[in-house]
Formats: C-alpha cells, sequence, structure tokens
C-alpha cells in the first residue's frame, strides 16, 4: 500500500500542488491526467524527492517520510523504493546499454558486477533489448533508448515505478514498442503512477485515473468512468476537448 497525504509544494509563492492525498494498492497502476501546468509532473517528481515538497507525508508499507523533515537516510531510502522513467532518457552516453542498467545496481544496491549484470540482462530482455545490450547511446533509436530507461527503472525492483510521459520524445512510430514494454510491465504486477496523454494507452495500462486540475485532484476513477463518463464539469470539458482534437 503506497499512501501520499497532504502533498503540497508551491513554486514562488504559486502552489502547485495543494493538499494532494490518495493511495495506490500494490499491483495497480495510476495514470495522472490533467493540462499542461496542472501539476501532474511535479507531483512525480515531489514523490521521488527530485522536487522538495513543502509538506505533506508518502507512505509505502512500515516506511513513511515527512518531506518537511525528510533525511538523507530517508531520501536514499525513497529513491530505493521508487524508481523513475523520464521523457528524456538520461542514458550515460559513454555506457553501453547493459552498463547502463547495471549502474544504480552496483552504485545505489551494492551489488557485484556478476549479481548486476545478471539482472540487467534479464531486464533487457523483458523490453526486447538483448540484441542491444553491447550498443551505445548514440546507437540506438529514441525508442531504444527509453526500454533502456525503463529496464534500467524495473531493475532496481522498486515498490512504485513512476513514468513522466516517457512516450512525449519519441516519434510516432516509436510509441508502441515503449508502450508494449509497459504493458508486459503492468500486467507482471508492477506498481505503477503515470502521466501520459495517450488516452489510448491509458485505457489499455491504468486501473485508475486521476483527473489533477491546478493543483488539485477533481475527480478519480476507472479509465471509462473519466474518459467517457466524467462527472465534474471541468473534467467533462478537458476530455470533450480532448476527443475533438485527437478523435
Amino acid at each position: 500500500m503506497i499512501r501520499i497525504s497532504h502533498l503540497t509544494k508551491s513554486f514562488s509563492g504559486q502552489k502547485v500542488l495543494d493538499d494532494i492525498s490518495f493511495e495506490v494498492e500494490k499491483g495497480e497502476v495510476i495514470a495522472l491526467v490533467g493540462s499542461s501546468g496542472a501539476g501532474k509532473s511535479t507531483l512525480l517528481r515531489s514523490l521521488n524527492y527530485l522536487e522538495m515538497a513543502d509538506s505533506g507525508t508518502l507512505s509505502i508499507d512500515d516506511f513513511t517520510v515527512d518531506f518537511q523533515t525528510i533525511s538523507k537516510d530517508d531520501i536514499l531510502t525513497l529513491r530505493r523504493k521508487l524508481s523513475m522513467v523520464f521523457q528524456q532518457f538520461n542514458l550515460f552516453g559513454r555506457k553501453t546499454a547493459l552498463d547502463n542498467v547495471k549502474e544504480g545496481l552496483k552504485v545505489v544496491k551494492k551489488m557485484s558486477d556478476a549479481e548486476a549484470t545478471a539482472i540487467a540482462k534479464e531486464e533487457l530482455a523483458k523490453v526486447g533489448m538483448s540484441d542491444r545490450e553491447n550498443h551505445y547511446p548514440r546507437h540506438l533509436s529514441g525508442g531504444q533508448k527509453q526500454r533502456v530507461g525503463l529496464a534500467r527503472a524495473l531493475a532496481m525492483k522498486p515498490d512504485v515505478l513512476l513514468l513522466d510521459e516517457p512516450t512525449s520524445a519519441l516519434d510516432p512510430e516509436l510509441v508502441g514498442e515503449v508502450e508494449r514494454s509497459i504493458a508486459v510491465a503492468a500486467e507482471s504486477g508492477q506498481t505503477m503512477i503515470l502521466v501520459s496523454h495517450d488516452m489510448a494507452f491509458i485505457q489499455q495500462v491504468a486501473d485508475r485515473v486521476l483527473f489533477l486540475d491546478k493543483g488539485h485532484i477533481i475527480e478519480q476513477g476507472t479509465p471509462d468512468e473519466l474518459i467517457n463518463h466524467p462527472k465534474e464539469e471541468r473534467t467533462k470539458a478537458f476530455f470533450a476537448n480532448y476527443k475533438r482534437n485527437f478523435s
């Protein structure tokens, strides 16, 4: 069980996250949707302490962190429990795909090279990248780089996988290969919190959708409930506009 309680974050005096609270069950996939500037990416980055939340708590099973009193040890524990896949792949350019996946296992989890290699090879195979494990990022397509990023995150065996618009930087023909890899991870029971503008993909993988607007959770429900039968006026307007533009 993951519980986010009263999470608040401001930039220059303006609240971007305003008293956000929700829970995530083990194995559940939560999608965050809303207009640009609604606070979706800030929420993900605050959970992983890439952004310093002003207040709020995060509990993962018996581990709880208060963002007002967070310690260095708390941050390290938090980042062992949460792995993030970014819009931009953030791979090490001078390391092979295999070495990129091994890095966190050796540095953060203090594994031997042999242990890290075995896990990295297994995760690269799961995302269809075994034949590219010795390639450097400059020799990989955008979709291949993102699949390496996904393998790197999954190799850490996180309690929660955070995905911040993982296909937004890809050419349209490369999106499918990354989404298929994410769907496989979801089917295996990986808990996820996902930010995406691809409603078809959200309908495929998400168990629950949270609609954010101006730092608040306005409405939540199953993908069908929110996308096809929203109740709140702001949610209705958002999805009506989405369907006009993308249907």
